[in-house]
């Protein structure tokens, strides 16, 4: 597995602090944030999933707690919007240039408005996926909202 992703680099050129971990990925696995969680010994409010969706139809990405859900009406509210729903995997997958399950909102090929769930403020650090299936950042929640100019809110239902 390769330790160095677009995510690990655009980490590493903002100069924040952060460590790479390693897990074995279940391709196999209902939620992959919690998986990651449990794989890493984690709490899973600790554990970040990026969510790709789409907001009165344009894209945007949610940074959320892997043992959590999104609110739809929360997600729309937060990004300025009427309605929302998630994208498709595909198009997720095009816009982001990350394959689902290791989608990262860090060094994503398109740069779309990010929101982080405002619970992630609470950890003194959390993960947040690196850029493929199998590898986490671990980093403090302040960093992550600095580097990616993303907007602290209630996502989750």
């Amino acid at each position: 597995m390769a330790k160095s992703t677009r995510a690990t680099q655009a980490l590493e050129k903002s100069g924040v602090a952060f460590t790479v971990h390693a897990y074995d990925y279940d391709p196999e696995a209902q939620r992959t944030g919690l998986q990651a969680a449990e794989a890493l010994g984690e709490a899973p409010g600790r554990v970040l999933k990026t969510l790709m969706a789409l907001v009165d139809g344009k894209a945007v990405c949610a940074v959320v707690p892997s043992d959590r859900e999104v609110s739809m009406k929360r997600l729309a509210a937060a990004f300025g919007g009427k309605g929302a729903q998630m994208m498709k995997p595909p198009d997720a997958e095009r816009i982001t240039g990350y394959k689902i399950g290791g989608i990262s909102p860090f060094g994503q090929m398109r740069k779309v408005a990010i929101a982080m769930d405002e619970s992630a403020l609470a950890h003194d650090y959390v993960f947040i996926n690196g850029g493929q299936r199998g590898l986490q950042v671990k980093l403090r929640p302040q960093d992550a909202l600095k580097v990616l100019g993303a907007s602290a809110a209630a996502l989750v239902a």
